[in-house]
């Protein structure tokens, strides 16, 4: 299964990424279903050359359903000028308050 889930990224996803890469201004972050482990490798290194070649852009994902853990990351993620190439996985059970600072 995570063979076929990477090459349906590779096929029908990324393409989309590296047009939405072109227009970005800092940083873009994917965000993946939850997958159990064998999806990690090979999302993990689609970030990390995403991110190695399209650098100064940051590219990084991450992985949750859980909208408030996502929200909060992404407003960690856009703030953090030093974090690129990272697959971070969410469980929501508390990372928002951590992540964002309480607010």
């Amino acid at each position: 299964m995570a063979l076929e889930a990477a090459a349906q990224f590779h096929a029908s996803v990324l393409p989309d990424v590296v047009e939405a890469l072109g227009k970005a201004s800092g940083h873009l972050t994917l965000v993946f279903a939850p997958a159990d482990h064998t999806h990690g490798g090979w999302r993990l290194a689609a970030v990390q050359n995403l991110a190695r070649e399209h650098v100064p852009l940051r590219v990084n994902a991450l992985v949750s359903d859980d909208d408030t853990a996502i929200d909060a990351a992404e407003r960690y993620l856009a703030g953090a000028g030093g974090v690129t190439g990272q697959l971070l996985p969410l469980d929501g059970n508390g990372a928002s308050e951590v992540l964002s600072g309480g607010k």
